[in-house]
C-alpha cells in the first residue's frame, strides 16, 4: 500500500496519483500529472504575486485594470466593455473595480467623444505613476519566480504553454464534425 507521506514520491501530485493508481488501476490518471501540477503551481504563483499588488494598495483585479489602461497607450483610456475584454472579467465585476479605482483617484470616467451615451475610463496621473511603479516591481517579482528554471527550460515551457492555450482558446473543428 502506498502512503500519502511516501518520501520516495517527488510531490503531492505524485502521491495523489499513487493513491488513485491503487484505488482505480483501471483508469489512466496520467493527465493529472500535468493538470494537477499546473493548478498547484498557479496557486503558488498567485501567493507570490499578490504581495506586490498589496504593496500598492491594489487587488489583483485592480492591478489588471490599471495595466490594461496603461497598455492602451496615450491617452491611457478604454471603454468599460473594452476593459472587460482586455482583463477577462465580466462587465459587472469591471464596474466594481472601476468604482474602487475611481474613489482612490487612480482612474476617471468621462463621456465618450464618439458616443455621448458611452463612457470612457482613463488613468489619472497618480494612477499612471502608481501602475508604472507597481508594474516594474511586478516584472521584477515574475523574473525572480521564473529564475527557478534555466533560461532554456523557461523558453521551452513558454512555447508549450503558448501552443496549448492557443488550442484551448481557438479549437479547430474536429474531423468528425
Amino acid at each position: 500500500m502506498v502512503c500519502m507521506d511516501d518520501p520516495q514520491l517527488p510531490d503531492r501530485v505524485a502521491r495523489i496519483q499513487a493513491d488513485w493508481r491503487r484505488e482505480r488501476p483501471d483508469l489512466d490518471i496520467s493527465p493529472q500529472g500535468v493538470i494537477g501540477r499546473l493548478h498547484r503551481l498557479a496557486d503558488h504563483l498567485t501567493e507570490q504575486l499578490r504581495p506586490v499588488y498589496a504593496r500598492y494598495g491594489l487587488s489583483e483585479g485592480e492591478f489588471d485594470v490599471l495595466c490594461a489602461l496603461r497598455r492602451a497607450g496615450e491617452p491611457y483610456e478604454r471603454a468599460p466593455g473594452e476593459l472587460a475584454a482586455h482583463t477577462m472579467v465580466t462587465t459587472g465585476a469591471m464596474t466594481k473595480r472601476i468604482d474602487r479605482l475611481e474613489r482612490a483617484g487612480l482612474v476617471a470616467r468621462r463621456r465618450s467623444d464618439a458616443d455621448q451615451r458611452g463612457r470612457m475610463v482613463a488613468l489619472t496621473q497618480p494612477g499612471r505613476e502608481l501602475i508604472d511603479q507597481a508594474f516594474t516591481d511586478h516584472m521584477r517579482n515574475e523574473r525572480r519566480l521564473l529564475s527557478l528554471l534555466t533560461p532554456a527550460d523557461a523558453k521551452a515551457l513558454e512555447g508549450l504553454l503558448t501552443t496549448w492555450i492557443s488550442q484551448v482558446e481557438n479549437p479547430r473543428p474536429s474531423d468528425s464534425e
